[in-house]
C-alpha cells in the first residue's frame, strides 16, 4: 500500500486491483461511482500510515492536544485537498489520464459534506487544516448529519428547501469506530444525595438513551506527517433502552438527533431537538477526551495540562457542566478540584454581538432534559454570585447571571466556565469588551482577547486558483506555500506593467470559467469583460444583501427613465441560503430573483448589466465564484459582522473589498490602505449615536431622497412582481419598523462608493496594481497565523515531535 503512489505505473496497478477487490469485477467493467469510491479508499489507506504515526507520536511524547467542539465543519470536497497535501496529486492525475479518466470528473463525484451552513463551519474546517499543517495535535468534534442543512432550489423565484443527500455515494473519508461508542442519556428521574465528605452521589434513571457512535476522518497536513482526526458522532439505537410498545417513537427520536444541522427551532419541539443535539455531541466528545487521556495518564489530575477544549460559539457550552459531572460523579473529584480542571481546560470563542444569536434555553427544558447538569449549572451560578458579592461586585450580578428570566444564558455560562474568551476581529472584540460583555470584562479583565479569523491559503488560493498560484510562483517563488506571510514579497513587483498585464489575463481566465459555470448551470449568458460584482454569504438582514439589490434596482430604474444614462457593463452575482423559517430573508431572495428576471429579460438594459443568483451556495461553488470576482461585497451594518472570512477569500484572489468598517474589513484596510479598498457608510460610533439620541427616522430619509424613494416605491407598484404585496415584509421592515440595519441610511454612500469603484476599474493597470497589493497583504489573514496565536496564547500547544522523518 505504501508504494502505491510511488509512480504513475504503480498507481495504475494498485488502483485497478482496488477496484477489482472492492467491487468484484474488472476495472473496465466498473462504474464511475465505483472508480471514485475505490480511489478515495486508496488515498485514505495511504494517509492511514501518517494517521497511525501521529497518534503514536502524540501518545509517546505526551503532547498536549486540542479538541475543537463545533456544531459545524464545512469541509467542502476533500479529494483535491488530500491529494495536494499528500503530495501525490500529479501521480494520480497522470495515472487517471492514462486510464482515460479526467481527474476533474472524478473530483466532481464527491459531494460537499453537509456538516454546516456558513462562516462558522468553514472557519472550523480551515482551523483543522492549519493545525495539521503546523504539526499541532488538534481534533474536531461534531455530529455526522445525515442530510446537512438543505439543498436550495429556486422555483418561481423563491427559495425551496429539499433534502441535502450528501451521503448518497457514501463518505469515502470516514472510518466507522463502533468500539468507541458512548451512551448518551436524556430526561428521566434522579435521586441525589451528599455524603459526609461532601461528595455528590446520584441514582439516575433516564427516560431516553441513545448510542453515539463515531466516524473518524483523517485531517491531512500539507506536506507533513501530521494527520489529525475529525470525529463525527452518529446516533444509533440502544437495544436495552426501548420501552415496550414505544419502538416507533424511540426510532423517530434516535433518527432525528442526527438528521440535519440546525433543525427549525421556531417550535418548542424544534428547540428541544436542537438542545438535545448540542448535548449529544458534547457528552460523546467529553467521554472521548476522558478515555483517551486515561490511556496515557494514571488520572485526570493533569487533564488541563494535556488537553485543551475550544468551544466554537455557544452551541457546545454544555461541555462545562458535563465535564464537571464526569469529574465529580464518575471520578469522585470534589467541586473545587473539578472546577479548577474544567476552567483551565475550556476556552470560548464568541462569534456574535447580536443578542438574539447568543443562545438562551428555557430553564425548565434544560432541567427536564439534563437533570444532573441543571443542578451543576445552579451550583455554578450560586458560587459565581458568592464570588461577586465577596469582591464587592455583587451589583453586576443582574447583568451577568447565568440563570435569569426563566432562561439559561449559554454565553454567560461559557465566560464563567472558561479561562479565555476571544472575539474574532479587533473591532468585534472591542465591542464585546466595551459593550456586549462589558460587565464580564470588568470582572475578568484578563480573560478577554482577540484572535482575528483566518482562512487556509492552501484551499482558497493554491488549490482553487491554480492560474493565480502559478503567476505568484513565477514572481516570488514558492516559499509562501509554507509561509503565507511570504506573499508580502509581491509588494516590490506591484508596479511592474508586465505583471499587471499577466494578472489581468489570469483574472479574465477565471472570469471565463465562472461565466461558463453560470451558463451551464443557469442558462444565463454573462460577459467576462463586465465587472463581476459578487456577494456570497448567508442571507441575513444584517449582511444587507438588500442594500446591494437596491443599488441594482436603482440602476435599472434610472436607465429606463433616462436613455442618456448608461453604466459600464456589470454582472451582479448573489449566492446565499436563508434559514427555512426566516420569512424576511426568503423574501429578499425572491426580490433578487425577480429583479434578475426583469433585468436579464430586458433587451435594452441587459447589454449593460446582468443579475445572477447562484442557488445552493457551498464550498465548491465558492471555489469557482471567488477567483472570478472583481468586487467583494462586504456591506454588513457596522458593528454586526463579527469578522467574516469571505472578505479574506476574495481579497486573497484579487478582488476589491467594497465594504463598511465592520468585522475584519477594518483590518483589511489596515493592511492595504484606504486607497486599495472602498469603504463607505456609517461607523459603529455613528450608529451608537443614532441609537442613543433616538434620532434615526426612515421617513425623513425617504422624503428627502428621490432616488431612494423611487426604489422603495418600486417594491409595491408592480415593477418587480404583478402582486403589489409580494415584497411587503421588506417594505414593512424598512418603513414601519424603522430599518433596524440602516439600509436607507447607507444607501447614498453606497451608490457613491459604487460609482468610485466603476471609475477605478476603467484604468486597467491601476486596478491590477490595487489587486496585487490586496493579494500581497492577504497572507496576514491565513488561518496558519490565527492558529499560531491560539496555540501560543490560549492552548499552549507545541508541535508533535516525531521520532523519524517518515513520509510527508
Amino acid at each position: 500500500m505504501q508504494d502505491c503512489f510511488s509512480s504513475k505505473d504503480r498507481f495504475i496497478e494498485c488502483y485497478k486491483e482496488r477496484v477489482a477487490s472492492q467491487f468484484g469485477h474488472d476495472f473496465e467493467d466498473s462504474y464511475p461511482v465505483e472508480r471514485y469510491q475505490a480511489l478515495g479508499s486508496l488515498i485514505r489507506d495511504y494517509a492511514g500510515h501518517n494517521w497511525k504515526e501521529t497518534k503514536k507520536a502524540v501518545r509517546r511524547s505526551q503532547t498536549k492536544q486540542l479538541y475543537y467542539f463545533s456544531m459545524e465543519f464545512l469541509m467542502g470536497r476533500l479529494m483535491t485537498n488530500n491529494l495536494r497535501n499528500l503530495g501525490i496529486y500529479d501521480v494520480v492525475q497522470e495515472g487517471l489520464a492514462d486510464l482515460g479518466i479526467d481527474i476533474n470528473e472524478m473530483e466532481s463525484l464527491e459531494a460537499d459534506a453537509g456538516l454546516g451552513n456558513g462562516g462558522l463551519g468553514r472557519l472550523a474546517a480551515c482551523f483543522l487544516d492549519s493545525l495539521a499543517s503546523l504539526d499541532l495535535a488538534g481534533n474536531g468534534n461534531c455530529i455526522r448529519y445525515r442530510y446537512g442543512l438543505f439543498r436550495q432550489k429556486i422555483e418561481n423565484r423563491e427559495q425551496v428547501e429539499v433534502p441535502d443527500c450528501w451521503l448518497r455515494n457514501g463518505n469515502i473519508w470516514e472510518v466507522w469506530k463502533p468500539n468507541h461508542e458512548v451512551k448518551v442519556r436524556f430526561g428521566g428521574n434522579m435521586h441525589a444525595w451528599m455524603d459526609h465528605e461532601g461528595r455528590f452521589h446520584s441514582d439516575y434513571h433516564p427516560e431516553f438513551v441513545v448510542r453515539a457512535v463515531p466516524y473518524d476522518e483523517p485531517i491531512i497536513g500539507y506536506h507533513t506527517q501530521t494527520t489529525n482526526t475529525l470525529r463525527l458522532w452518529d446516533a444509533e439505537v440502544d437495544e436495552d433502552s426501548v420501552s415496550a410498545g414505544r419502538l416507533n417513537e424511540y426510532l423517530r427520536l434516535v433518527t432525528q438527533l442526527t438528521a440535519n444541522v440546525y433543525p427549525d427551532d421556531s417550535t418548542i419541539e424544534g428547540k428541544e431537538l436542537r438542545l438535545k443535539q448540542e448535548y449529544f455531541f458534547v457528552c460523546a466528545g467529553v467521554d472521548q477526551i476522558i478515555r483517551s487521556h486515561l490511556q496515557t495518564y494514571p488520572s485526570l489530575d493533569n487533564l488541563h495540562e494535556k488537553a485543551a477544549i475550544q468551544l466554537n460559539d455557544t452551541h457546545p457550552v454544555l461541555v462545562i457542566p458535563e465535564l464537571m459531572r464526569v469529574l465529580m460523579d464518575d471520578y469522585n473529584y470534589g467541586w473545587d478540584q473539578a472546577w479548577y480542571i474544567v476552567t483551565h481546560t475550556v476556552a470560548y470563542t464568541n462569534h456574535t454581538v447580536m443578542a438574539e444569536a447568543l443562545e438562551k434555553w428555557p430553564q425548565d427544558m434544560v432541567s427536564r432534559l439534563f437533570p444532573r447538569l441543571y443542578l451543576i449549572i445552579e451550583e455554578i451560578e450560586r458560587r459565581f454570585k458568592y464570588e461577586l458579592d465577596h469582591q464587592g461586585k455583587g451589583h453586576l450580578f443582574p447583568q451577568v447571571s447565568i440563570l435569569g428570566q426563566g432562561q439559561v444564558h449559554m454565553a454567560h455560562l461559557a465566560i464563567v466556565g472558561s479561562h479565555s474568551v476571544n472575539g474574532v476581529a479587533k473591532i468585534h472584540t472591542q465591542i464585546l469588551v466595551n459593550d456586549v460583555m462589558a460587565s464580564f470584562a470588568s470582572i475578568y479583565p484578563d480573560r478577554f482577547n482577540n484572535k482575528t479569523n483566518g482562512i487556509t491559503h492552501r484551499r482558497w488560493l493554491m488549490y482553487c486558483n491554480p492560474q493565480l498560484t502559478q503567476l505568484i510562483n513565477d514572481t516570488i517563488g514558492t516559499d509562501w506555500h509554507h509561509n503565507p506571510g511570504g506573499l508580502e514579497a509581491l509588494m516590490p513587483h506591484v508596479d511592474d506593467p508586465a505583471l499587471q498585464d499577466r494578472f489581468l489575463a489570469v483574472k479574465r481566465e477565471r472570469k471565463v470559467i465562472l461565466a461558463d459555470y453560470i451558463r451551464s448551470t443557469l442558462g444565463i449568458e454573462v460577459d467576462p469583460d463586465s465587472i463581476f460584482d459578487c456577494q456570497s454569504k448567508r442571507l441575513h438582514a444584517y449582511k444587507r444583501q438588500l442594500l446591494n439589490i437596491f443599488h441594482v434596482m436603482y440602476l435599472y430604474l434610472a436607465m429606463k427613465r433616462d436613455p442618456g444614462f448608461r453604466i459600464r457593463p456589470r454582472t451582479f452575482i448573489f449566492s446565499a441560503k436563508a434559514a427555512a423559517s426566516y420569512v424576511l430573508a426568503k423574501e429578499i431572495i425572491k426580490l433578487i430573483n425577480s429583479v434578475a428576471e426583469k433585468v436579464n429579460g430586458d433587451p435594452e438594459i441587459s447589454r449593460y448589466m446582468k443579475v445572477v443568483f447562484i442557488p445552493n451556495y457551498s464550498v465548491s461553488i465558492a471555489e469557482v465564484l471567488i477567483p472570478g470576482a472583481d468586487i467583494s461585497e462586504q456591506i454588513s451594518t457596522a458593528g454586526k459582522e463579527a469578522s467574516g472570512t469571505g472578505n479574506m477569500k476574495y481579497m486573497m484572489n484579487g478582488a476589491l473589498t467594497l465594504g463598511t468598517l465592520d468585522g475584519a474589513n477594518v483590518e483589511i484596510v489596515e493592511q492595504v490602505g484606504y486607497d486599495n479598498a472602498e469603504i463607505f457608510g456609517l461607523r459603529v460610533e455613528d450608529i451608537e449615536a443614532l441609537k442613543r439620541e433616538n434620532s434615526y427616522n426612515v421617513w425623513h430619509i425617504y422624503e428627502h431622497n428621490e432616488r431612494l424613494r423611487m426604489v422603495i416605491e418600486s417594491l409595491r407598484n408592480g415593477t418587480w412582481d404583478s402582486d403589489s404585496n409580494a415584497f411587503m415584509h421588506i417594505y414593512n421592515d424598512l418603513m414601519l419598523r424603522n430599518d433596524e440595519f440602516y439600509v436607507l441610511a447607507d444607501f447614498e454612500a453606497y451608490l457613491y462608493a459604487q460609482s468610485l469603484v466603476a471609475n477605478a476599474y476603467e484604468d486597467r493597470r491601476a486596478w491590477a496594481r490595487i489587486m496585487l497589493i490586496n493579494i500581497a497583504k492577504s497572507g496576514y489573514f491565513s488561518s496558519d497565523r490565527t492558529i499560531q496565536e491560539y496555540a501560543r496564547e490560549i492552548w499552549s500547544l507545541t508541535p508533535i515531535p516525531f521520532e523519524t522523518t517518515g513520509r510527508a
